[in-house]
């Protein structure tokens, strides 16, 4: 069972449409990969609808049993396709304005701060260059071994935290960061700042839903 939100010992954070702003053109990544794909005549057909990251992870076990000595060039260029549009979006992007603010007030309560991304490392500290002042634990999809919505992702960070899944929240604005917390037993934050609508969050089992990261605080007793 999940502590009150006064007993919180951390909070983890997702980070694009959370603590920055989202301007990734997933769209334009996603038909990136699909040319990529069709380079190596791998077949959308069960693939293509995948996350984008799992995508290439399927196109690439593909490979493995059709052409196995083309999957690790494959995925080093799918990786590096993606991560490019990735850094491009975060050198355009911005923290949102009260995202230290809060960041601040919460080690002044002496919560634990964490951040779990699918995103690259190279792009969030484009975005947030000194994230490392302000939060104790970062891991991108650089630094973990499964990634979100995998449990083990959020579950790694909360180890780094010391924190446990009852003493901790997980905040996102994407109905996976939902998933992942419930996933992993914390209680759950869903904010409205990226792309997702009040229903979409609701439905992925938010236990609280905010305007943005900056309304956390005033519900924090």
């Amino acid at each position: 069972m999940t502590a009150d939100p006064g007993q919180w010992k951390a909070i983890v954070f997702d980070f694009d449409g959370t603590l920055a702003e989202l301007n990734i053109d997933f769209s334009g990544m996603r038909a990136a990969v699909l040319e990529l794909m069709a380079r190596y005549r791998i077949p959308p057909e069960g693939i293509g609808n995948l996350h984008i990251l799992e995508m290439i992870a399927a196109a690439v076990a593909h490979l493995a049993h059709r052409a196995p000595d083309q999957a690790p060039t494959f995925s080093h260029a799918a990786h590096t396709l993606i991560a490019r549009i990735e850094i491009q979006a975060a050198s355009k992007g911005a923290l949102f304005a009260g995202t230290k603010t809060l960041l601040t007030g919460l080690a002044r309560r002496s919560i634990r701060i964490g951040v779990v991304t699918r995103n690259c490392r190279a792009a969030v500290v484009r975005t947030f260059p000194d994230i490392d002042r302000y939060c104790h634990a970062v891991l991108t999809r650089d630094d973990a071994a499964q990634i979100k919505p995998h449990p083990e992702h959020l579950a790694a960070v909360l180890r780094m935290l010391g924190a446990s899944p009852a003493d901790a929240a997980m905040v996102g604005d994407h109905p996976l960061d939902m998933q992942l917390g419930k996933e992993a037993g914390t209680f759950t934050i869903g904010v409205l700042s990226g792309h997702s609508t009040r229903e979409a969050l609701s439905g992925a089992g938010a236990d609280l839903i905010l305007p943005d990261v900056s309304h956390i605080l005033k519900n924090i007793p």
